[in-house]
């Protein structure tokens, strides 16, 4: 039996509801499935359930989870969770409607980050209710122990700084926790170098929980102290994966889940560009949406779950058909042979090609979210740059922190390449300003951005701020493929019919088997490409999903065939 003391550390699950029956019935439900390893407590009203989480606060307890009813009196449940949020902000928020309820419901996924919303009644609660507290709760145990250990790995730096740039980066979308210290603002910083005996000279110093360190450690030095996976267990493989994105984790899922001996191969980390997104809004099935973060974390953990091997920071540099096997040659020499092979590697972000840019890249320019850089732009002025859905989804998360965001696009109107629930989302803020037919000529700065200089409609114009996220279009990274399978001239990767025409459209082999190639099979038997890096895709995180998932059949298809 639990003692009070070990009952109060229990994070709290809480139920708000001014119907007794209907509230018993939910807090039942919980505490059958939840009680040993939370505290389910209830409340009649909004004003009493905020009492209750005062108390609850006082006794530092956290709290996992708010289960509102939407229909109360004096306070209704979206009213509630508004003045809840101050009080716990990672709590994930649930609403209980009635079908009549369905627009506030999706009023406050909008204005409140509302996590998911339930249809009473919830019968039975091992389809209709469970699964969704269990998603929930599996995400809020995720980013709380991801605070527990936070103190686990620390990096010392400057904010300012390439170095340290990469390796916040670097930790923070391999979803590893860690805490910056920034020397020039943290004495905790100087306190640490002393204690590891580094002069300061070389930064960012990385600092273990066993308490070694590095100084300028490169992310493979990294990722092996951490724990990450960088070398295959396995000789020999049915397929092998290159690139951890949207369409290669699908690839890995589905390839592990039907017994093929599935390894996958990530030069960054899990996720891809789409794993950078802050958030996911047009994904089917997540109808409150997701961000990158979460659904790297997902895939990954279901692809290990079902025995795929992933490989982290690993360059692959080449391709090479050896009569029935494939093999993929990593950075280091070492190769990865198997029987089919997935080109899964999606596309990098163009660099902005002006003056300054190399200088000042990861000294405030950076590509993508950035997210290890997105809290520290609390009250500055930022610039985001480009007008795709990337931007935009960028922008309205900068927009939660930043003192004012301003939306750089040479373009004449954002309706031209971003989604209107984006566009809408922006109109609505005040801290974001957009600015089109504008482009960025210049980079300025000694040791960090200071200022870009423009070109726009009224002519050349210098704009200052300490932060830029740029987002201009993509290009695939396929020179590693020069000679082996066909591609276009801008190196994305033809597949089915396209690969029995590409002879004169680009580079590599033309088809040369007595069948046609499958749907997502390159100019080389037994290779097979999905996601943004081949030849007229769909650049959407569904339809990369799609191909992955899709690959794996024709994979089977292919060995199939093999004597």
């Amino acid at each position: 039996m639990a003692t009070q003391d070990s009952t109060r550390r229990r994070p709290a699950l809480l139920t708000v509801d001014d119907d007794v029956g209907v509230g018993r019935a939910v807090q039942r439900d919980l505490r059958r499935r939840y009680g040993e390893t939370y505290q389910v407590v209830g409340a009649d009203s909004g004003q009493s359930a905020l009492d209750v989480l005062g108390q609850l606060k006082l006794r530092n307890q956290e709290v996992a989870l708010l289960l509102v009813d939407q229909r109360m009196p004096q306070m209704e449940g979206v009213d509630f969770l508004e003045r809840a949020i101050d009080v716990v902000p990672r709590a994930k928020r649930v609403l209980l409607t009635a079908y009549a309820d369905t627009h506030a419901a999706i009023k406050s996924i909008n204005e409140l980050a509302l996590d998911h919303y339930l249809v009473k009644p919830w019968d039975p609660p091992e389809e209709k209710l469970y699964p969704v507290i269990d998603d929930l709760l599996a995400d809020w145990q995720a980013s709380a122990r991801a605070a527990e250990a936070r103190d686990g790995v620390r990096v010392i730096g400057h904010r300012f700084s390439q170095g340290s740039h990469t390796i916040r980066d670097f930790l923070a979308r391999n979803l590893v926790p860690y805490r910056w210290v920034d020397v020039e603002r943290d004495p905790e910083g100087e306190r640490l170098l002393k204690a590891a005996g580094a002069t300061g000279e070389r930064l960012p110093v990385v600092v273990f929980q066993d308490g070694s360190w590095l100084e300028v450690p490169e992310t493979l030095q990294v990722a092996e102290k951490v724990g990450l996976s960088t070398t295959a267990k396995g000789d020999f493989y049915d397929l092998v994966i290159v690139g951890g994105g949207p369409a290669g984790l699908a690839a890995a899922v589905y390839g592990a889940s039907v017994g093929l001996a599935t390894v996958m191969v990530e030069r960054e980390a899990p996720g891809g560009q789409a794993g950078q997104s802050s958030r996911i809004e047009n994904y089917l099935g997540f109808p409150t949406g997701l961000s990158g973060e979460d659904l790297a974390r997902r895939a990954s953990t279901q692809a290990l779950r079902f025995g795929a091997e992933v490989l982290s920071v690993r360059d692959v540099e080449g391709l090479e058909a050896r009569g029935p096997a494939r093999v993929v040659r990593l950075g280091d020499g070492s190769e990865l042979a198997a029987h089919a092979v997935l080109i899964a590697t999606g596309v990098a972000w163009r660099r902005l090609d002006v003056p300054g840019e190399a200088e000042l890249r990861g000294k405030g320019i950076y590509y993508g979210a950035a997210r290890s850089e997105a809290q520290a732009c609390e009250r500055e002025d930022v610039l985001v740059v480009g007008g795709a859905n990337s931007a935009g989804q960028a922008a309205v998360e900068l927009a939660k922190v930043a003192r004012r965001v301003t939306i750089l696009y040479r373009g004449d109107s954002l309706a031209t390449s971003m989604s209107s629930y984006l566009i809408d989302q922006i109109a609505e803020l005040d801290t974001i300003e957009v600015r089109t037919g504008t482009q960025v000529t210049a980079a300025h700065g000694a040791d960090q951005l200071e200022a870009v200089t423009l070109a726009t409609p009224e002519g050349e114009a210098r704009l200052e701020a300490s932060s830029m996220f740029i987002f201009i279009g993509a290009q695939p990274g396929t020179e590693w493929l020069d000679g082996v399978v066909a591609r276009d001239r801008r190196g994305f990767v033809y597949s089915g019919r396209d690969a029995l025409t590409a002879a004169g459209n680009g580079s590599g082999p033309r088809w040369a088997e007595d069948r046609d190639p499958y749907l997502l099979e390159t100019s080389q038997p037994g290779v097979f490409v999905a996601g943004d890096v081949r030849h007229q895709s769909i650049k959407r995180v569904a339809s990369a999903v799609g191909e992955g998932s899709m690959s794996v059949q024709f994979v089977h298809q292919y060995l199939g065939e093999m004597p």
